[in-house]
């Protein structure tokens, strides 16, 4: 069994104000996993006849990126709090202990963002279904106990179904239904793959963190499945991706415009290949930075394909 040192590392002095110690706070490599969902999810819609509200999709863009940075200064706050950040520590998180930014003020942010979350949320159940409120509630508290409570969902092999499922199926269908009304059985089909890449950006951020993650007692899917078998389930849920979308449109479930996704197969190979052979995490952070570009160009690749097929 591992043991955990309580000791806080003490954060460093540095230069506060410098715009870019913000917004690599907000780990913005991880933020495609916000927008991308609600670009494919309304595409999806127009696709369906539903009347665009443009008000309403931007309150939803802006309010799911929200929560996304929201959640990642969580993670900041509590891997401080636990001791899991030093100075030494590889990435763009540990911005409290590297950059000197006050911990207090960290939480303080995420909370802001979440409250105005809450106010957007609010706004687009006006203009849907104030059933939507309870779903959003829940997303946010899996946002927060991602790392945060007791039991973080980090710790446990669950964090990529967990990031998968709530920032992929939900936010697609969220997206989906404040535009179009309902939900259909394709808008779930098409957001499979997307989820799945979602949870790829959390798996390949364990993959680098693997050593140190043991270290600390975590027991990610990265740590039980090995090295090895990560990288294979990595490169697996990508190409499960792209099959997925080859058999809806095979069994006209979507349009052949969707296999544009499939220009998107290299970076999907470079970020695969990259964590291959790799121990060090500086070593693995060009693999890492390619597997959410594989989402982000994905995403758009597919949202792209749904307009063409709206359009024509």
């Amino acid at each position: 069994m591992h043991t955990h040192l309580n000791t806080q590392p003490k954060p460093l002095v540095k230069d506060k104000n410098n715009w870019r110690v913000w917004w690599q706070l907000t780990r913005p490599h991880t933020l495609t996993a916000g927008f991308v969902p609600v670009l494919v999810g309304t595409a999806l819609a127009l696709n369906e006849k539903a009347h665009f509200h443009a008000a309403v999709f931007i309150c939803m863009m802006v309010a799911t990126l929200f929560i996304q940075m929201a959640t990642n200064m969580f993670n900041e706050y509590y891997d401080y709090k636990r001791g899991l950040d030093n100075e030494n520590s590889i990435g763009i998180g540990g911005a409290i202990v590297r950059e000197g930014v006050s911990p207090q003020t960290v939480l303080t942010i995420a909370l802001t963002l979440y409250g105005l979350s809450i106010l957007l949320g609010i706004y687009i159940c006006s203009h849907s279904s104030w059933w939507l409120a309870l779903i959003g509630l829940i997303c946010m508290s899996v946002g927060y106990l991602y790392t945060g409570g007791p039991f973080p969902i980090a710790y446990t092999p669950f964090g990529e179904i967990f990031a998968g499922l709530f920032m992929g199926v939900f936010v697609i269908l969220i997206a989906f239904f404040i535009q179009a009304g309902y939900v259909s059985a394709n808008s779930v089909l098409v957001s499979i793959p997307v989820a799945l890449l979602v949870g790829a950006i959390n798996l390949a951020n364990n993959i680098r963190d693997l050593e140190g993650d043991k270290e600390n007692g975590r027991k990610t899917l990265a740590i039980l499945a090995g090295r090895k078998n990560a990288i294979i389930i990595l490169g697996s849920s990508m190409a499960v991706s792209y099959i997925w979308i080859i058999s809806l449109i095979l069994s006209d479930n979507a349009s052949p415009w969707l296999l544009l996704v499939l220009l998107s197969i290299p970076k999907a190979v470079k970020a695969t290949k990259g964590f291959v052979g790799k121990t060090q995490p500086l070593q693995m952070m060009p693999a890492m930075k390619a597997t959410a570009q594989t989402n982000t160009i994905f995403g758009f690749l597919l949202s792209i394909g749904l307009f063409i097929n709206y359009f024509i």
